[in-house]
């Protein structure tokens, strides 16, 4: 299996709501409106192709100075514990340079994951949560 990665590719929202159906990561996958609304409005993507299969991806917002918010990171599950989300968090921070702090709000089955690739844990952190 040879996958590649690209920066900020044109995907359609289809194929978003796929990986993320495929990844079991909670996102609202059957909204494609919503869909085409996440990707237009971030600023970096990064993705992972086996083929023409988009198979993983990472989509922030960040001002490439000081800080980046990593709102997704989801694999297919067939291709997971293949490094591939390790591969798009390290592309990701290629991009946004050493200036930039990575932050990511985690779901509590992935708390063991994001360690493995270099996370650290925070408990300086405060939210307001969506409502939809």
């Amino acid at each position: 299996m040879v996958i590649t990665y690209k920066v900020n590719a044109k995907i359609e929202p289809h194929q978003l709501s796929e990986v993320f159906r495929e990844s079991g990561i909670r996102r609202p996958f059957d909204d494609l409106n919503r869909m085409k609304k996440m990707l237009d409005n971030a600023n970096l993507l990064i993705t992972a192709w086996d083929g023409e299969k988009l198979v993983g991806v990472a989509r922030a917002l960040t001002d490439f100075s000081y800080c980046c918010y990593l709102s997704d990171l989801a694999v297919a599950k067939d291709y997971q514990r293949n490094d591939i989300g390790h591969e798009l968090v390290q592309e990701v921070r290629n991009q946004i340079g050493d200036e930039c702090i990575l932050l990511l709000l985690s779901a509590p089955e992935s708390m063991e994951y994001y360690p493995k690739i270099g996370f650290s844990k925070t408990e300086n952190a405060y939210l307001i949560n969506r409502k939809k």
